[in-house]
């Protein structure tokens, strides 16, 4: 009788199933919360890049002839205070250095030999040539905005990378991704 409860105790062949099922679980569920963690990362940018170009479209663009143009000085400093705000990394973000004829760059060093890229384009046209503009009444011509553009490059570690290697061990996995977003507000001056 002994040896019939024991082929009915499927005890031992639950553990077993829980032993083969729980690494996938747990893969499964870091990279649900990993994928939320990225997507949140990418909200708090977008509202950093909106929030600076909006503000950058009531700069003045008398000052853009100098190196280092006060009104883009002030909209980095906003992009930097709006990570930091988020609770995002800032990765040391540098003062801005002229990148083109109204544009202006400032980066940080990140971890994992990364950078954090926050281009700042004064003189930005929109909508963009390959976008239709707004018709000029009269003519043929089409009007395009001369706009601040705010793009952002952020590089977003990945926790996966450990978790995975629970199922497969020698697995790689790219630990970081650069999130990039940006914003277009037109200048009002």
């Amino acid at each position: 009788m002994r040896g019939f409860a024991l082929a009915r105790d499927n005890r031992a062949s639950q553990i077993l199933e829980f032993a083969l099922v729980l690494p996938l679980l747990v893969v499964v569920s870091v990279g649900v919360f990993d994928f939320g963690r990225a997507f949140s990362t990418r909200q708090r940018l977008n509202f950093a890049a909106r929030d600076a170009a909006r503000f950058a479209s009531s700069q003045p663009t008398t000052d853009l002839s100098l190196s280092t143009p006060p009104s883009v000085s002030s909209i980095r400093d906003l992009v930097d205070a709006d990570i930091n705000a988020a609770g995002l990394n800032d990765c040391g973000l540098g003062n801005i250095q002229q990148s083109g004829t109204l544009a202006w760059t400032a980066t940080g060093s990140c971890p994992n030999a990364t950078t954090l890229t926050v281009i700042i384009d004064r003189g930005f046209l929109a909508p963009p040539s390959s976008q239709a503009g707004i018709p000029v009444p009269g003519t043929s011509e089409t009007l395009r905005l001369i706009s601040t553009h705010v793009f952002l490059s952020y590089p977003y570690q990945w926790h996966f990378n450990r978790v995975i290697q629970l199922l497969v061990p020698n697995a790689t996995y790219a630990a970081v991704s650069q999130i990039e977003v940006d914003a277009v507000a037109p200048n009002q001056d």
